[in-house]
């Protein structure tokens, strides 16, 4: 399925998760923040939101640091 993951085209399997995809992406879900058509979704709904053909998903990055 065709889908579009921070801007770029991505084609995945059929009946991937977004844990699924973060993993993938070696992603640590403690770490992002997903988005999936416009809706933050919860750390624990990440196992059960399903991807669908045609979804917008951004994943967005926690950076840290700070002055020393």
């Amino acid at each position: 399925m065709k889908l579009t993951v921070n801007g770029d085209p991505m084609d995945l399997p059929e009946g991937m998760t977004a844990a699924a995809l973060l993993e993938q992406l070696k992603l640590n879900p403690g770490l992002v923040v997903v988005e999936l058509n416009l809706n933050i979704l919860k750390r624990d709904d990440l196992v059960k939101a399903a991807l669908n053909e045609g979804d917008q998903v951004e994943i967005v990055h926690f950076v840290g640091g700070g002055c020393g």
